[in-house]
């Protein structure tokens, strides 16, 4: 089936053009916003050969395909649809989806998030390759450090980091309702260095201060204010007075409060982080991994992004990602046991085309097609996602990254790529084990 033959299926059992209220695409989803949940057969989009699982979140229905594929049925999707791809109806907005019981004020708070960081994904993963290959020429290559190249690669590896207040300054204030080029400058004068020159109650002010933790509070408040000004404000002025106010009213009370309070947050966060990983070692490893799934699960793992950004732009690099990224190869070694045990073809064919992709880091095809639904196997794959965890978490490994890839891929971005893979394989073969041993009810249909 191509792309346009399997969006054309999805649509038809969807209810048709009329039903769809929005679609857009994350890495291996395509996503449906739907005006009537009840006429959707979501089983019939499931026995769909090329489809690996569903996530219904009520008024949206969340179809996995894997990497690649999920972008190209998503485009024919938009073209049969007559909508443009990353749009929602403005009928369907977030209220009805509060009346939810799954979009608590929480949960959409964690989406709004992640959704700043996604698109950045690619950019940490660029740079952080050609940082990774940088700093191995650097520690093996005689010389290589002076060399004008190695400069170049230099400045290119470090460039998401030095931007990416920016960044995130402009994407949270396109999530929150504000003028993105308004959150831009937001971050500018947070990371201003003429910052250092004044002082404000007897010290200096610090350029910088709470990074990327800072810059979202006072860009989320900036947005806020955008959104009352606007209303307040007659048509004739707002071009010119509501950016100004804007700038005035939250660039003060960012300097004065929001500011120094992000950096507080961010400091302890940092220490936070850094203090239970050396300290807890093998046992705080182990139990961040064992959790991430069903974190995951819960929508809840996007919190932890922001860690990730925060960690990367003080150190260069998160202790914290590669062993979250543990608990992908855990499902691997899951799968895998179940294949071996399996009588249902199926369920095989699934895990077969799972597999390749789950070790590339992609998990989620293996996590809604098997492990998830089967049940113990799922628990199996928290158990040796943890062991792989504890491993990189006693040596303290880094990752150049915030998400987006794991597993092999990972391996390059990471500041000690032999224990990652060992961590790695270790996950495979204890979640192999553990599900192995648990085991799991054979299903007659799937």
């Amino acid at each position: 089936m191509d792309y346009k033959q399997l969006a054309g299926q999805i649509l038809q059992i969807a209810g048709g053009k009329e039903n769809i209220t929005g679609v857009s695409v994350c890495m291996t989803r395509l996503r449906m916003g739907v005006k009537n949940r009840k006429i959707i057969d979501v089983e019939k989009i499931k026995a769909i050969e090329e489809v690996y699982g569903i996530v219904d979140n009520g008024l949206q229905l969340q179809v996995i395909l894997g990497p690649g594929k999920a972008g190209k049925v998503a485009d024919e999707f938009a073209k049969l649809v007559s909508m443009p791809l990353g749009t929602s109806s403005i009928a369907y907005t977030l209220r009805e989806e509060l009346k939810e019981k799954n979009q608590t004020p929480a949960k959409v708070m964690l989406k709004k998030i992640a959704n700043i960081f996604i698109p950045l994904i690619p950019a940490f993963v660029g740079c952080g390759l050609i940082m990774a290959v940088n700093n191995i020429l650097i520690k093996y290559a005689p010389g290589w450090s002076v060399t004008n190249l190695s400069q170049i690669l230099s400045i290119f590896g470090n460039a998401v980091v030095v931007g990416l207040s920016v960044f995130v300054g402009i994407n949270t204030a396109r999530e929150f309702g504000g003028s993105p080029m308004i959150g831009g400058v937001m971050a500018v004068i947070l990371t201003n260095p003429m910052l250092a020159d004044i002082k404000l109650f007897g010290e200096n002010l610090v350029p910088g201060r709470g990074g990327v933790i800072a810059v979202l509070m006072v860009v989320i408040f900036a947005s806020w204010l955008e959104v009352k000004i606007r209303k307040l404000m007659p048509n004739s002025l707002d071009l010119f007075l509501t950016p100004v106010l804007v700038i005035l009213i939250a660039g003060t009370a960012a300097l004065i409060a929001l500011q120094p309070l992000g950096g507080f947050l961010s400091l302890g966060i940092v220490q936070f982080v850094n203090f239970a990983i050396a300290k807890g070692g093998f046992v705080a490893g182990y139990l961040l991994s064992f959790a991430f799934l069903p974190l995951v699960m819960l929508g809840l793992h996007q919190g932890l992004t922001p860690i990730h950004a925060q960690l990367i732009e003080v150190y260069g690099y998160t202790v914290l990602f590669p062993i979250l990224a543990m608990a992908g190869a855990g499902q691997v070694g899951a799968a895998i046991a179940v294949l071996i045990k399996t009588k249902n073809k199926k369920l095989k064919k699934t895990i077969w085309s799972g597999l390749p992709v789950a070790v590339l880091g992609v998990g989620e095809p293996l996590i809604y097609g098997v492990t998830l639904p089967l049940g113990r196997p799922f628990l199996a794959a928290c158990i040796g996602g943890g062991f792989g965890g504890a491993i990189v978490a006693s040596f303290q490994v880094g990752a150049f990254v915030i998400g987006g890839i794991s597993g092999i891929p990972l391996v390059p971005l990471t500041t000690m790529p032999a224990v990652y893979l060992a961590g790695l394989f270790v996950s495979y073969i204890c979640g192999f084990i553990a599900a192995w041993f648990i085991g799991f009810e054979d299903p007659v249909v799937f």
